[in-house]
């Protein structure tokens, strides 16, 4: 394994509160790694270890082969860090942001103004490049500043939630540039709670809960922790008795509500479809629609941690007193 980052029993207590709680794994050089897990799981705590923003109370964290607490500053230089909360400067323009960042990073004098053009083209702002951040939407704030965290040309970039309370259409453009860069050879650590995003962009996933890592594999090897289970999704007619009694049948293990589709987890697949039969002719019920369902990232989720999905679906409140580097993310 070509690794990029390493955490090796990695550990941080706050007081007496346990927020990291001994984890170890390895991120290979050019890949998508995503820290998969609900607000309070630990996530921005180990984004801060790894990038050197607070030490840990035991374990080390290798990246791009300095030890972090031992390096930093070697470290710093080959990664960008993108945090959750913006920390752009309102009152200058785009343009004189990322002039500043990368006079902050050691950029030569005469590659600031090219580097700052190519990254404003690359993320779409080039023509706003005079407007004062303050005046940008979040979602152009967020690509100002994954820009900022791009100047120095790092091989390795930490996104914390990149796309946390954006709107569709700017998540969707995030996840884009997410891709371009990963493309281009950047290694992305990732650490996000919606389920749907990690799926789609990691080559790799580790979920933590409560601290701790309870899983690491690709999606589609956590996807086959749950394939002893088949699952369809079912739409009746607007005609009919009511559907209540559907939980209650032979073979169904759990029923969910998507709108007006039900979708359903059995054991004996036969027996299900002969009760689900009897069932809707006894309730004069029209099957309209009737689909197997591949088991899903959520579906590994709820399995592996034992949790709703709807946890997963709450936005981070703002943080509280007591909160910090714990149950505020």
């Amino acid at each position: 394994m070509d690794g990029a980052i390493e955490a090796i029993n990695l550990t941080k207590y706050y007081g007496k509160i346990l927020a990291v709680d001994n984890i170890s794994f390895e991120v290979e050089r050019g890949e998508v790694f995503g820290f998969l897990g609900p607000n309070g799981a630990g996530k921005t705590t180990a984004i801060r270890l790894l990038t050197g923003q607070m030490k840990p109370s035991s374990g080390s964290a290798i990246v791009a082969g300095f030890d972090m607490t031992r390096e930093p500053i070697k470290a710093k230089r080959l990664i960008g860090v993108v945090p959750e909360v913006s920390n752009l400067y309102d009152e200058l323009s785009a343009w004189d942001n990322l002039i500043f960042a990368a006079q902050l990073y050691g950029v030569p004098r005469g590659a600031r103004g090219m580097r700052a053009k190519e990254l404003l083209e690359f993320i779409g702002l080039y023509d706003r490049r005079e407007d004062r951040v303050g005046n940008l939407s979040k979602g152009m704030r967020r690509r100002l500043t994954i820009a900022a965290a791009l100047i120095h040309e790092p091989s390795i970039l930490f996104l914390d939630e990149p796309t946390s309370g954006l709107d569709v259409e700017s998540a969707r453009a995030i996840r884009g540039l997410i891709r371009e860069l990963n493309g281009r050879g950047t290694t992305v650590f990732l650490t996000t709670h919606y389920i749907e995003e990690a799926d789609h962009l990691c080559d790799r996933i580790a979920i933590i809960d409560r601290g701790r890592i309870v899983a690491k594999d690709k999606p589609e090897g956590l996807k086959s922790r749950v394939e002893g289970r088949t699952a369809f999704d079912i739409s009746f007619g607007p005609r009919g008795g009511p559907v209540d009694g559907l939980a209650a049948l032979d073979h169904v293990k759990e029923v969910s509500k998507l709108g007006e589709v039900f979708r359903v987890y059995v054991g004996d697949v036969t027996g299900f479809l002969q009760a689900l039969a009897d069932f809707a002719r006894g309730n004069g019920l029209e099957i309209t629609s009737i689909n197997t369902v591949k088991p899903s990232l959520e579906d590994a989720f709820v399995r592996i941690t034992g949790l709703s999905p709807e946890v997963m679906r709450v936005e981070k409140e703002p943080a509280r007193r007591g909160d910090v580097g714990y149950s505020s993310h």
